[in-house]
């Protein structure tokens, strides 16, 4: 049985997860220079976190895995499911518009699944909470609209936009069920049965496809681990554990400062430069948070 946190561990832990899941979209970029597919990037991301996590999951969750119910498999089976499409599309949408626009349309995910909880689940945030999430969408949609003004963002940006917007939606629905799923595993036993889920989808996926795992430069595979490693293990695995300490609709809502990180970090490394009203786009994000985070503790 595992025993509640302190009331401020969760907010730590979401903000960690925060700072290692910004490096998701550059990583996945340089992969793609460096010659991965998508479709194959998304695929050894989730399979070499799932491998990685496997020893922990047995040694500490054996039990709860071995006595799994016909419920909980189709609940693992639907959350791989989402996740795998989340990441699919996601991915795929860097090949054609910006990081900024990515990630803002990507992190979108906090209106669906307000939506989602109201309408599924009778949950009703707090007045406070719905100023920050009003704040963040704001900020959300400032970055959106400047960078669709400013940058070069591609020769098909309202395809890469719309698979962005794809990718929300998948994650939503996997924050969902997550939480219904989460609430009865360990989160080893959880996360392994996710991400292994998950990555078994894209193999088949790849399979079907004709896209290839193997035949690629060594460079190309170690982008690939720290993927696995930062952004998915201690990235992903921070929201995963907060699901069960705090709403899906509060960590929709930290998901949401990934444009500002991944933004500054596309800025360093790709020259992707960002306009003033990004600025503020990102400074109205950050507060919404902020508020969010108040609206949940109270």
């Amino acid at each position: 049985m595992e025993h509640a946190p302190p009331r401020w561990l969760p907010f730590l832990v979401l903000g960690v997860g925060l700072l290692a899941i910004s490096f998701g979209a550059i990583l996945a970029r340089l992969a793609q220079g460096y010659g991965l597919p998508s479709l194959s990037i998304a695929t050894l991301r989730l399979g070499l976190a799932a491998l990685f996590i496997t020893p922990l999951a047995i040694w500490q969750s054996g039990r709860a895995l071995r006595s799994l119910d016909r419920r909980q498999g189709l609940l693992t089976c639907g959350a791989g499911l989402f996740l795998a499409l989340h990441f699919a599309t996601w991915i795929t949408s860097l090949e054609y518009t910006s990081v900024a626009s990515s990630t803002a349309l990507v992190t979108t995910n906090l209106l669906w699944i307000g939506i989602a909880s109201f309408l599924l689940f009778g949950d009703r945030p707090n007045r406070l909470m719905l100023v920050g999430i009003a704040i963040s969408l704001t900020g959300s949609l400032l970055i959106f609209w400047s960078d669709s003004r400013t940058s070069a963002a591609g020769a098909e940006p309202l395809l890469g936009n719309f698979l962005a917007v794809a990718g929300s939606w998948c994650f939503s629905a996997y924050l969902l069920i997550g939480r219904r799923l989460r609430a009865s595993l360990p989160l080893p036993a959880y996360v392994w049965l996710a991400y292994g889920s998950a990555a078994i989808f894209l193999v088949l996926a790849c399979q079907i496809g004709g896209t290839p795992l193997t035949g690629y430069a060594n460079t190309a595979y170690l982008v690939a681990l720290g993927l696995a490693v930062g952004p998915q293990l201690l990235g992903h695995t921070s929201y995963n554990w907060s699901l069960k300490h705090v709403s899906p609709t509060f960590v929709a809502v930290v998901t949401l400062g990934e444009p500002v990180g991944s933004a500054l970090l596309a800025w360093f490394f790709f020259d992707e430069s960002f306009a003033r009203l990004q600025g503020l786009g990102f400074v109205l994000l950050l507060a919404g948070i902020y508020l969010a985070a108040r609206g949940e503790a109270k």
